[in-house]
C-alpha cells in the first residue's frame, strides 16, 4: 500500500500541468476581508471569555474582602 501511494505521489509531482487560472482583484478584496473578519472575530472571541475570567476573580476578591 505504501509503495503504491508512493508511485501515485511522485507520478503526480512529474506530471504537472499549469492551471490557466485568473484572480481578478475582486477576489483578492474578498480573500482579505475574510482574513480580516476571521480576526476580527477571534479577537472578540478572546475578549469576551478574558472579560468572564476578570469578573470570576473580581468577585471571589471582593468577598474575601467582605469577610475581613
Amino acid at each position: 500500500m505504501k509503495k503504491i501511494f508512493n508511485l501515485l505521489l511522485i507520478y503526480n509531482i512529474i506530471i504537472i500541468t499549469n492551471a490557466y487560472a485568473y484572480l481578478d482583484p475582486g477576489t483578492g478584496s474578498i480573500i482579505l476581508q475574510a482574513i480580516l473578519g476571521a480576526i476580527a472575530a477571534g479577537v472578540s472571541y478572546c475578549a469576551f471569555y478574558w472579560n468572564k475570567v476578570k469578573n470570576f476573580f473580581k468577585k471571589n476578591n471582593s468577598k474575601k474582602e467582605k469577610n475581613k
